[in-house]
């Protein structure tokens, strides 16, 4: 499995036999390092991440834009502008002596693809597909699209920080999904079905050869008709008869940002919370790039519980039930208060270890990913001093 940075190995990890360690910095101080993805599954604090290592390279001198599929907007809000759109635009407050930068801008779906049609169709081509009710929308809900469109975006930044020298790093978000592997899967499923030939084959006059098969298309097309309906039929093929020069320009760029993301200038971040589900998740995100040769990073286990010191949880618990019989004396309520803060130390010890469990089991599994562990803070991140609290940590 390919890995973009120098596994640092400390004296703990060697002890306990754990992955390596990953270092962010060194990640992303790498000139050769263009892009950055943080990917995993839906609620493992993928955007925060995204935006404190973004910030954390703008501060260390790289010239940066951060792209968000954010659908809750806290990115704006952390990084104080009022609005983020599809255009990347400045964030203030960005401190540093190395002349980094720092863009920010949450993806558009519906805006990105009107986008693409606009600059591949001439204005009267690009005006029948904008207008047409299938289009409206396959732009706006149509499974994929987000992922699609977010490919695309990363695309077109890529070219212009190789055109204008704007950016000389892009991180993004991957869109929040039921299941990790859809960002890589999705491009390339609406790609097929808008080149889909069965689409073609139905909906296109019949030609040549074709016209041997008229009868039984007008039975295919009479049944969808009553199916999906006789107008949603039409707006469907209209659509396709305006859309039909453009199909190879989406599949095309879609492969060249795949190829793009396959390239030893683009390294890949899975996030995971320390719970069953998201590392299952994560796993299978590992095995997928491995299978795609896609360039791995390393795995970011976010908001995990802070290790303590002192009692085990067994012997928290035995304490307090030495405590608690002493409720007839004369300080109930302190012996009451210690026992149940006992427990709570109990409580806690107990998540921390289910949690270092589940990590070790990754790490058995994937010995050579490397992984950074950030701690859970006790307050949310709303300003660009939490983003670099969030930095902090995950630079170690």
């Amino acid at each position: 499995m390919s890995t973009r940075t120098k596994p640092r190995v400390g004296p703990l990890a060697s002890r306990l036999g754990t992955s390596p360690h990953l270092d962010v910095d060194a990640l992303l101080d790498d000139p050769s390092t263009h892009v950055v993805v943080c990917c995993g599954s839906g609620g493992v604090g993928k955007t925060t991440t995204s935006a404190a290592l973004a910030l954390r390279a703008a501060e260390r001198g790289r010239k940066v834009v951060v792209l968000t599929i954010d659908p809750a907007r806290r990115l704006a809000q952390s990084m104080g502008i009022e609005r983020l759109d599809n255009v990347p635009r400045p964030v203030p407050g960005v401190v540093g002596s190395a002349g980094g930068s720092l863009d920010a801008m949450m993806l558009d779906m519906k805006r990105t693809f009107d986008e693409v049609v606009e600059a591949q169709a001439s204005p009267e081509k690009a005006q029948a597909i904008l207008s047409n009710p299938f289009y409206v929308t396959l732009s706006s809900s149509f499974a994929g699209t987000q992922e699609y469109m977010a490919m695309e975006k990363l695309g077109q930044l890529r070219q212009d920080a190789r055109k204008s020298g704007r950016w000389d790093l892009i991180v993004v978000d991957t869109p929040p999904a039921r299941s990790a592997l859809d960002f890589l899967d999705a491009p390339e499923r609406l790609s097929g079905f808008l080149d889909g030939r069965f689409i073609r084959l139905v909906l296109a006059p019949a030609k040549g050869p074709a016209r041997l098969m008229t009868a039984g298309v007008g039975v295919v097309t009479n049944t969808m008709a009553k199916v999906v309906g006789a107008q949603v039929l039409k707006d469907l093929q209209m659509f396709v008869a305006a859309f039909d020069t453009l199909f190879g320009g989406f599949r095309n760029r879609a492969q060249q940002t795949y190829e793009l993301l396959q390239t030893k200038e683009t390294a890949f971040l899975v996030v995971a919370a320390p719970e069953a589900d998201a590392l299952r998740e994560a796993a299978y995100f590992v095995e997928r790039l491995d299978a795609d040769r896609m360039p791995l990073a390393g795995l970011v286990v976010n908001r995990a519980t802070p290790a303590l010191d002192g009692l085990s949880a067994e012997q928290a618990v035995a304490a307090a039930e030495r405590l608690e019989p002493a409720s007839g004396d004369g300080d109930q309520d302190g012996s009451r208060t210690t026992a149940g803060l006992l427990r709570l130390h109990a409580d806690r010890a107990r998540r921390v270890d289910r949690e270092q469990r589940m990590q070790q089991r990754f790490q058995a599994a994937h010995p050579r990913v490397p992984t950074v562990v950030v701690p859970a803070l006790s307050t949310d991140v709303h300003d660009l001093d939490g983003l670099r609290e969030v930095g902090r940590l995950l630079a170690g």
